[in-house]
């Protein structure tokens, strides 16, 4: 029971460089999760078409990319690179660490307009 709650911790860790632009990333990459043998969907998003981002910055630059289990539709990982994403990566966390089905992450609408927008902007992509 040990071994299986510090391989979740560790899965939902979450770290941030904060270099300019900021990098931010939680769970697995794409990479990781084809190897633990999951059927992976990557959705990614171009983050300077979110409506915060313009109150951000001017020219605001930025990219978020979420793995997918197929399977179960949960989140397993994801990626932020922008300014102020370490603002941003601790949602991801949660959604990550609760297992948290897809369908219900798209009831949990982000304030507008803001960088949480982020969510419903991934959700979209998906195909929810």
């Amino acid at each position: 029971m040990d071994a299986i709650r510090r391989h979740r911790r560790s899965r939902s860790r979450a770290s941030s460089v904060f270099t300019d632009p900021e990098a931010a990333a939680v769970g697995l990459t794409e990479a990781q999760a084809r190897q633990a043998g999951l059927r992976v969907r990557a959705v990614e998003y171009d983050m300077s078409h979110i409506s915060g981002a313009k109150i951000v910055a001017d020219g605001y630059q930025g990219h978020a990319k979420m793995i997918v289990d197929g399977d179960r539709r949960v989140m397993v990982g994801a990626t932020l690179v922008g300014q102020d994403v370490g603002e941003l990566i601790h949602a991801f966390t949660i959604a990550i660490a609760g297992e948290v089905a897809l369908d219900r992450l798209w009831h949990a609408v982000p304030c507008f307009p803001t960088m949480s927008e982020i969510w419903l902007r991934l959700l979209e992509s998906y195909g929810l």
